[in-house]
């Protein structure tokens, strides 16, 4: 992973500095895509996503000539192998900008947490994962803020309000499903490639460009003037605007993952994705009017514990197995040490003891740690963690 190193600047390597960011564009996103979906009535998803997908590139491209970020060049043929992981990615975004179409951004914020339960159970049949007792926690502190949430905004909306707030439901559970295949089926697949962060952020976003520019001209009303309705004159500067803030932000996610794991720890990371999940929450509140119920709030409240939960087991489990892996090469290396004596040219050596014993090939001591990483990459750079 490249991240960014300005030479002679104390700033670029600060860990405030880079928390602030990451959090900030977080924050950021979030805000202006609401706004773009909620308050102008924009109905063009595909299209708001294929202007993200295109500031991203540019962004890519213009921080690569700054010397800022490295990432390899298009390949044909790992472009054909990867299109289907960035299809995934298409169902994913496209289904997360429909449900905070819908929903207000504490609520979207809390039921976004489920799909950290299907990626868990995931990971378990597939990869030959374990869930804790920390993590069963956890997913307890999920649910429950998930229902505390649901059941006042349901209860606080009238007959017309539910009828809004149903499809936003639906495309929430789309969202955490699809979500959660994405993430599992490109961990499956990308050993495959060697990508860096980077690198999958590039070919994410340029290969699924075209996708939903073509579904957005297909499916939503180009033809029969929607376009023109959506960016009528009176909202067109300011709607604008919001687009292209939610474009760079959606890279600015990127990039400041990167930067914040360059200049704190991986562990760091992991606690300020969870703390996180807080501000992000309470943004709907502070920035769009989003009602402070006392399901919003505990509903946030009991969220945000679950996050906590959630990164001390992710990162507690993850230090174990490095304390694990190491103890195991150490074994080997202690093993493997006991006899050093080389002797006669037939395969035999002489034991600390004399006798001869035969000599064996020795086992595979692994070079690397087998641990869980306790960073894992946001390749799509336009989910908040």
């Amino acid at each position: 992973m490249t991240a960014p190193t300005p030479q002679g600047s104390s700033m670029a390597n600060s860990a405030t500095v880079s928390i602030l960011a990451y959090c900030s564009s977080s924050i950021l996103m979030t805000v202006t895509n609401k706004m773009v979906l909620s308050q102008f009535d924009f109905n063009m998803n595909f299209l708001l996503l294929a202007f993200q997908s295109f500031a991203a590139v540019i962004m890519l491209s213009v921080f690569r000539k700054l010397g800022l970020i490295s990432y390899r060049n298009m390949d044909p043929a790992e472009a054909k192998k990867w299109f289907p992981i960035s299809l995934g990615l298409v169902a994913m975004i496209y289904t997360g900008s429909k449900s905070l179409q819908f929903l207000s951004i504490p609520v979207y914020t809390i039921f976004k947490n489920l799909t950290i339960i299907l990626i868990a159970y995931g990971e378990v049949l597939w990869f030959g994962s374990k869930v804790t007792p920390v993590m069963l926690l956890s997913f307890f502190f999920m649910v429950f803020s998930s229902v505390i949430a649901g059941w006042s905004d349901i209860s606080s909306q009238g007959a017309t309000g539910l009828v809004q707030l149903n499809p936003g439901y639906f495309w929430m559970a789309v969202n955490c499903f699809s979500s959660a295949g994405y993430v599992l089926y490109m961990r499956k697949r990308i050993k495959h490639f060697n990508f860096k962060d980077f690198d999958t952020v590039y070919y994410n976003n340029l290969l699924s460009l075209p996708v939903m520019l073509l579904l957005s001209i297909t499916l939503e009303g180009w033809m029969s003037g929607e376009i023109s309705k959506t960016f009528a004159p009176e909202v067109r500067s300011s709607l604008c605007v919001a687009i292209l803030l939610s474009g760079i932000s959606s890279f600015l996610i990127s990039y400041g993952s990167a930067w914040c794991v360059r200049c704190t720890s991986s562990t760091t990371y992991s606690m300020v994705g969870a703390l996180n999940k807080l501000p992000v929450a309470a943004s709907g509140i502070l920035f769009l009017g989003d009602p402070a119920t006392f399901g919003n709030v505990f509903g946030i409240f009991f969220g945000f514990i679950a996050g906590l939960l959630y990164s001390y087991s992710k990162t507690d489990q993850a230090q174990k197995n490095l304390a694990l892996a190491n103890n195991t090469t150490l074994t080997h290396t202690s093993l493997g040490n006991q006899y050093t004596k080389v002797g006669d040219s037939e395969g035999a050596v002489s034991s600390l003891d004399g006798d001869v014993v035969e000599l064996k090939a020795p086992e595979h001591v692994p070079s690397k740690s087998t641990a869980l990483p306790l960073y894992k990459s946001n390749p799509d750079g336009k989910i908040a963690d």
